[in-house]
């Protein structure tokens, strides 16, 4: 007789979306930061792969782009908890 080994809880996903990012762990605002971030990375990439000829432009124009990319992982990290004090201001 074999015996069944439960490998994951069941998780009532009636509530829609709000259940599922609820299980991964993201809110609303998380999601939408979340999504910022990538359009930032992308526009990074895209500046990284427009670079000239020109050794001082390049090397302008290259800094700039790392730092956007830069930014746009901090804000992947961290941009939930920065804005947190935002949205959750009482006063």
């Amino acid at each position: 007789m074999s015996k069944f080994i439960t490998l994951a809880k069941p998780v009532d996903m009636s509530g829609g979306f709000k259940d599922f990012f609820d299980t991964i762990g993201l809110t609303g605002g998380g999601l939408v930061t979340k999504g910022i971030a990538a359009v930032i990375a992308v526009i990074a990439v895209r500046m990284l792969l427009q670079l000239s000829n020109d050794p001082k432009g390049a090397l302008r124009k290259g800094s700039m782009a790392v730092g956007t990319l830069f930014v746009a992982t901090v804000l992947a990290l961290y941009g939930d908890t920065l804005f947190s004090t935002v949205t959750e201001a009482k006063g």
